[in-house]
């Protein structure tokens, strides 16, 4: 059972590619070998296992460049807020009370979620980090993971000093690791001195680790950094060295031309969640220049406390229509650039290079898109249709390195009945803080 031949009504490789009708992949150990109509791979493959998707779209599985999953706990608990008065005054007081087990729970809730949003990879910063690794591995789903770093002593670990030490064992302990790469994670530049920021590059230089960082998310922010450096931040970054290839700069919201360019030299990824930085209130990101300048885009859904979903078929449409709104111009970016940020962007920004398009020799984490539903029809551009029509529930498959973790839109990895009677208990645990 090791090869099996995936076969669709239409096949979308990746962005820059035309889809083919009437075609398939054939998968090898878990590695996509071939690709062709359907026609070819059957008349190459007679006795290969079939599985076929008559009214089906088979796509790359889709990349959530920037979440904090556990924060599912947290969902609709504070409201139509600036960001700064959301968290100072709801979420960090929460989380100073968090537990491990919450963050566990919490986790698994999204990773359905995800898992339904034909998610196969994504990227998490948060609290008791360990907790969203067991997690992730019991759902069968690639991340790029990392505790979360301030300069105030943490819930999950305590002193800085033990976080730096933590984020070095996890380096360490999943070098090799099938599903899991780590990152350095500090938070941000208000919440990490420039001096905490110099430990974590030591960090990421000595393991070759990405660094992943909230950065120019809204004007208050920007205004609190120039006070204390007198720089923007991602100036007063490259100041400190932190501006390179390993660089994953979430929000960018504020983000200016200089800016820009500094990251466009050294090669940095830049994350965008258009939806979570509407809901705070804190501005649209300059998109169509960041493609301009060559910068490597990804697309990111933020924590689900703050957007309040994960679904990165919404983000898609969002980054697209918002722009060309903006700028009054329905040219000024394009649904492939958006769902390439969205696949091998996000794949390249997080370190993930075999996996973000159904291509020979990547690996085969793929989504297949359900075309019985009536909102998908008829299906003249495929490719419109997952970044214009789509939503998470028209995904009825999901395979993550040649396995299914999802079939006939149950997921096959995790209880999820189980998971909800956890989260309701979990729920009134938070009213008794907050009230």
């Amino acid at each position: 059972m090791d090869e099996k031949l995936i076969l669709a009504k239409w096949v979308v490789p990746s962005a820059y590619e035309p889809p083919i009708k009437e075609g398939g992949v054939f998968i090898k150990k878990g590695v996509i070998l071939d690709i062709g109509t359907k026609e070819q791979l059957i008349n190459k493959y007679p006795n290969v296992e079939r599985e076929v998707f008559e009214n089906g779209i088979l796509m790359p599985g889709l990349v959530n460049a920037h979440t904090h999953i556990p924060m599912s706990i947290l969902r609709g608990l504070a409201e139509d807020l600036s960001l700064m008065t959301w968290l100072t005054q709801y979420i960090f007081p929460v989380e100073a009370k968090l537990k491990k087990e919450w963050v566990y729970w919490g986790s698994l809730l999204s990773l359905i979620e995800m898992i339904k949003s034909g998610i196969t990879l994504f990227c998490d910063m948060y609290l008791f980090e360990e907790e969203v690794i067991k997690a992730t591995e019991e759902s069968g789903i690639k991340g790029l993971l990392g505790e979360g770093l301030f300069d105030f002593p943490s819930p999950s670990y305590g002193p800085l000093v033990k976080g730096l030490e933590l984020t070095e064992s996890l380096l360490r302990n999943f070098q090799n690791h099938p599903l899991i790469k780590i990152a350095v994670c500090p938070h941000t530049l208000y919440t990490c001195s420039p001096d905490t920021i110099k430990s974590c590059l030591k960090i990421s230089e000595r393991y070759g680790a990405k660094l992943h960082i909230h950065l120019s998310e809204n004007q208050e922010e920007i205004k609190l950094i120039r006070e204390r450096y007198g720089k923007n931040p991602i100036e007063l970054l490259a100041e400190i060295g932190g501006v390179n290839e390993n660089l994953i700069a979430v929000h960018g919201v504020k983000i200016t031309p200089k800016e820009i360019e500094l990251m466009s030299k050294a090669k940095s990824s830049f994350i965008h969640c258009p939806e979570s930085n509407l809901k705070l209130g804190s501005g649209v990101a300059p998109i169509p220049e960041i493609i301009k300048a060559g910068i490597n885009l990804a697309l990111g859904t933020d924590g689900p406390a703050s957007n309040n979903d994960l679904d990165m078929f919404s983000e898609m449409r969002t980054a697209c229509l918002i722009q060309k709104g903006i700028k009054e111009d329905p040219t000024v970016i394009t649904a492939k650039e958006v769902f390439y940020a969205a696949t091998e962007g996000g794949s390249k920004a997080l370190g993930f290079l075999d996996t973000g398009k159904l291509s020979l020799g990547y690996k085969a984490d793929l989504a297949v898109i359900d075309l019985n539903n009536h909102s998908l029809q008829p299906d003249y551009n495929p490719l419109a249709l997952i970044v214009y029509t789509a939503k998470a529930g028209c995904v009825s498959h999901l395979m993550v390195n040649g396995k299914w973790i999802m079939k006939n839109y149950q997921v096959l990895t995790v209880d999820e009945e189980k998971i909800r009677e956890k989260i309701e208990k979990i729920k009134k645990e938070v009213l008794k803080i907050i009230s």
